[in-house]
């Protein structure tokens, strides 16, 4: 097995429709996520998502990148030294 990093994936959703999309593709690299967070920021009709994940380093870039194709969604990531 590939060594792992891990990393958090920051995800700021502007689109209620992209929201489905999203979590089929979350629940696609299920396996690799530790922990997730999502708050809702009504004021300014946006959803803040944080993604903890231990994954080889090619997995995490291609979830971000899966991401970031969606619609209304950007996505960002954060590696650990480890």
């Amino acid at each position: 097995m590939a060594e792992t990093r891990l990393a958090v994936v920051s995800i700021i959703n502007e689109s209620m429709n992209s929201a489905e999309k999203m979590n089929a593709l979350l629940y696609e690299f299920g396996e690799y996520i530790v922990g997730r967070m999502g708050i809702p920021y009504k004021s300014k009709n946006v959803f803040v998502h944080t993604i903890v994940i231990d994954a080889p380093q090619e997995i995490i870039n291609a979830l971000t990148g899966k991401l970031g194709m969606i619609e209304g969604i950007s996505a960002k990531t954060l590696f650990s030294k480890y």
